[in-house]
């Protein structure tokens, strides 16, 4: 099969032209460019239908609460628009909207930080020490069974109202989601890549850095995208039962004003923060694991 530009088609006069012209066959930059034009065009379709499906979806929204529901139950995407604007411009009753969005991300960071490190130290520690892991592991399991919300209550009684509560519930929430990981990580190491390694001489602080740790890097890495968007719900359920300020204090103040809008207002400033941590966290990722083979394009989306 012999691969001919059209130019080259129409040059031969078609396949019964009394002149037969040679085939021309594709470079490697035509294939390549190709290749990179349906990509672009279906980059292109993907966030046209996205768009497509956002527009639809608040635009029944908007009709539906107009004409059919009560907004001051459901609220609607203008008013909620409204009450963005209302935020960003002259501020909250209880400061600035910035002031709030800072308060819970700071909030989330440190127990994200705390709550990863402890779980990627623990569960590699576990994951390499049988008999460790089975003293420990009724523990583990009773401790993660326990209630987030009735954590959080308790730490707003221990630690107050301040800073420290919120960080507790955080690190609570982001240490399992991190612990099992770094634990399954560390489990799954090619026993083969061990055993080599200490048949030359490696120690086992050695094998732990330069075979173990590399293995888990994908686990803990992915883990991570789950569990930032715990340290938000973390921090929101923290100031949702007790604070002075932060997303979760305004929603929860919205909820008992029965201000709808502000609600769903609180609510989208934490989905644009996810969104932009989650973005952040997957270009880390793919910096650190540009030794891993590229998964197929339709799992790259999700």
């Amino acid at each position: 099969m012999s691969l001919e530009t059209p130019a080259a088609k129409a040059a031969s006069g078609g396949a019964g032209g009394p002149e037969t012209a040679l085939p021309v066959l594709e470079t490697e930059q035509d294939i390549m460019a190709r290749a990179k034009q349906a990509s672009a065009r279906r980059k292109r379709n993907i966030w046209l239908l996205r768009l497509a499906i956002v527009v639809v979806w608040l635009g029944s929204w908007e009709l539906t609460a107009t004409y059919w529901i009560d907004p001051f139950f459901y609220s609607k995407p203008s008013n909620i628009w409204q009450r963005l604007v209302e935020w960003f411009s002259t501020g909250t009753d209880f400061g600035s909207i910035w002031y709030n969005i800072f308060t819970t991300v700071e909030e989330a960071l440190l127990g994200f930080v705390i709550g990863a490190i402890a779980g990627v130290v623990l569960g590699v520690v576990l994951g390499r020490s049988e008999y460790l892991a089975q003293v420990l592991a009724p523990f583990i399991k009773a401790a993660n069974a326990l209630p987030r919300i009735v954590l959080a209550a308790l730490f707003v009684i221990w630690f107050g109202l301040g800073l420290s509560s919120k960080v507790a519930t955080v690190v609570v929430l982001v240490f399992f989601a991190v612990f099992f990981n770094a634990f399954t990580g560390a489990r799954e190491v090619d026993r083969n890549l061990i055993d080599n390694a200490r048949i030359l001489g490696a120690t086992r602080g050695q094998v732990l850095k330069s075979i173990v740790l590399p293995s888990a890097t994908s686990w803990i890495l992915s883990s991570l995208h789950v569990a930032f968007g715990f340290a938000l719900i973390g921090a929101v359920v923290g100031e949702y039962t007790g604070a002075k300020a932060g997303m979760g204090f305004l929603i929860s103040n919205a909820q008992g004003t029965f201000d709808t809008a502000g609600v769903y207002a609180g609510m989208l400033i934490i989905t644009v923060v996810a969104l932009l941590a989650e973005w952040g966290i997957g270009t880390l990722e793919g910096r650190l694991l540009r030794w891993r083979p590229n998964v197929s394009s339709a799992a790259q989306g999700i």
